[in-house]
């Protein structure tokens, strides 16, 4: 069996729980479909971790926008993060986040962060006529922060929802399991309070970290598929 997790988003917290959660389940790999970076203080600590672990991972935008100093085109606030990440990521974890691949296909899941029109920075919304041109069955995605699964003829797809800023009105951190036939939504309470006394230190208003309590995007805004 093998954990998918994305979305982190330097919520070193939430990612710790989840991975512990992950080893509680037995699980063999992990893999991420990006965005490691983006949002939350903890950037180096939540690259470390997957490094350290060795967890194949995607390129999300976030991860784009921090290893090649480009801006969000569409939030202020996503870019007041990614200056501060800008300022204290290692350049081990930058050079780690630059060299990431924009898709893969993990243990027969076809994977990227947005979509597979555009790997980066697409928002999927799964339909037959989505998927029916492209290969392979199985598909796994992030990106919307939403944890979602959907079947149809022949295609399979599972988005884990995101570990560090779940925006579903479900403020768990969401990641899944592949067991080579199936997959599973999780989610597990971890220690918000943690998050933000972190994002506190680095000098953020409330403004970029109350979302958490209500498992929302910064501003308050519950997204759904």
């Amino acid at each position: 069996m093998i954990g998918i997790i994305s979305d982190v988003h330097g919520n070193y917290s939430a990612l710790r729980t989840v991975l512990a959660k992950l080893d509680e389940l037995g699980v063999t790999q992990i893999i991420c479909l990006g965005d490691t970076a983006g949002y939350y203080s903890q950037v180096n600590e939540c690259c470390d971790a997957l490094r350290e672990r060795d967890v194949f991972s995607v390129m999300g935008n976030h991860d784009w926008y921090l290893a090649k100093h480009e801006r969000c085109p569409r939030s202020n606030s996503a870019n007041a993060c990614l200056d501060y990440q800008q300022g204290v990521v290692t350049a081990q974890n930058l050079a780690w986040l630059g060299s990431l691949a924009q898709r893969s296909n993990q243990q027969g899941v076809s994977i990227v962060h947005g979509g597979w029109n555009d790997p980066l920075d697409e928002y999927v919304r799964p339909s037959q006529a989505y998927f029916s041109p492209l290969p392979g069955r199985y598909f796994a995605s992030g990106h919307t922060h939403v944890q979602y699964l959907w079947s149809g003829e022949g295609k399979v797809y599972c988005n884990p929802g995101s570990v560090g800023q779940p925006r579903d009105g479900d403020a768990r951190a969401g990641f899944a399991t592949w067991d080579g036939e199936a997959f599973e939504l999780h989610r597990v309470e971890y220690d918000i309070v943690e998050t933000q006394q972190a994002m506190k230190r680095a000098g953020f208003t409330p403004y970029f970290y109350e979302n958490l309590d209500t498992g929302s995007q910064i501003g308050g805004r519950i997204s759904a598929v």
